[in-house]
């Protein structure tokens, strides 16, 4: 039997709120309304769209199906319950993702922090980020936009994962050229950014994480401090690479020479190809392994 509901009831999404949860475009969230109808949002009297928790979550749906090569105008044929079950694990199913969600669900901080552990003894540090922490996170996020997984039991899975995380960035340390990270101001979500982090360590750099809601001249003043090799921030919420859009164009040059500056996280790619002009690299692709 599935979880109950526990979204309020008049709970609703703006356009904006919708693209940071499903990934999707606010461009593309309108293109598959108007071609194939497979959401109706309701108009507000200023004409703004508005997404209910239901209507979120299987938008999360078709973006994952989609990321995973299905059409979708073939989805959008589909009973909605039908595409929601595809991407919702089974807590009976025996995988780690499941267990998780399981303890997570149970709030069992216990059973959770033991999980972890077992995974990240297992697969180290950056296996850990992409193969767990990634996956948990989408999750997560299907479970609390289809209003099954409610506030709390999101805060604590993120306690328990992010401590693992720093925990790993800190032990884990090598001897390799420098990299600074933080999150840009308002930007206090750290799961994206930490498991980037763990696979750069495991790349070979010396990560050292400068934490959330981190203003981009304090990321300069640090570099001109410790001379890394690289710099980054993140952000998962194009409202927040707006507002900070005028420090970060500023940033590059007053950096000191050949030092690296990267952008990532989803709400960075509405002002890509912008901030590429002004110097950074976007996602974890664009940093090579140091030699």
């Amino acid at each position: 039997m599935p979880a109950p509901v526990v979204h309020p009831p008049d709970r609703t999404y703006e356009i904006h709120e919708v693209a940071r949860l499903t990934g999707l475009a606010p461009a593309r969230l309108r293109a598959w309304e108007r071609r194939y109808e497979v959401v109706r949002p309701r108009r507000l009297p200023n004409g703004y769209r508005v997404y209910t928790g239901e209507q979120v979550a299987l938008l999360r749906a078709y973006a994952r199906l989609v990321e995973a090569g299905e059409r979708i105008g073939d989805l959008a044929a589909q009973a909605p319950e039908v595409v929601l079950s595809r991407i919702e694990p089974q807590a009976e199913d025996g995988s780690p993702l499941a267990a998780l969600l399981g303890a997570i669900r149970d709030f069992d901080r216990e059973r959770l922090e033991a999980l972890v552990a077992q995974q990240l003894s297992l697969r180290g540090l950056a296996a850990f980020g992409a193969e767990v922490v990634v996956p948990l996170a989408r999750a997560i996020g299907d479970a609390w936009a289809a209003g099954r997984l409610p506030v709390a039991a999101e805060h604590l899975a993120s306690e328990v994962v992010v401590h693992a995380l720093k925990a790993g960035l800190r032990t884990g340390r090598s001897g390799g050229p420098l990299f600074l990270a933080g999150c840009l101001p308002a930007e206090r979500h750290e799961w994206g950014i930490l498991a980037t982090l763990a696979v750069l360590q495991g790349r070979g750099w010396r990560v050292q994480y400068l934490g959330a809601d981190l203003p981009p001249e304090e990321m300069v003043e640090a570099s001109w401090r410790l001379k890394p090799h690289g710099v980054g921030l993140s952000s998962s919420d194009p409202d927040i690479v707006r507002s900070a859009l005028p420090a970060l164009t500023a940033l590059p040059p007053r950096l000191p020479p050949d030092v690296i500056p990267m952008l990532g996280g989803a709400g960075v790619d509405p002002f890509a190809r912008q901030l590429q002009r002004c110097g950074y690299r976007i996602g974890l692709a664009s940093l090579v392994s140091p030699s």
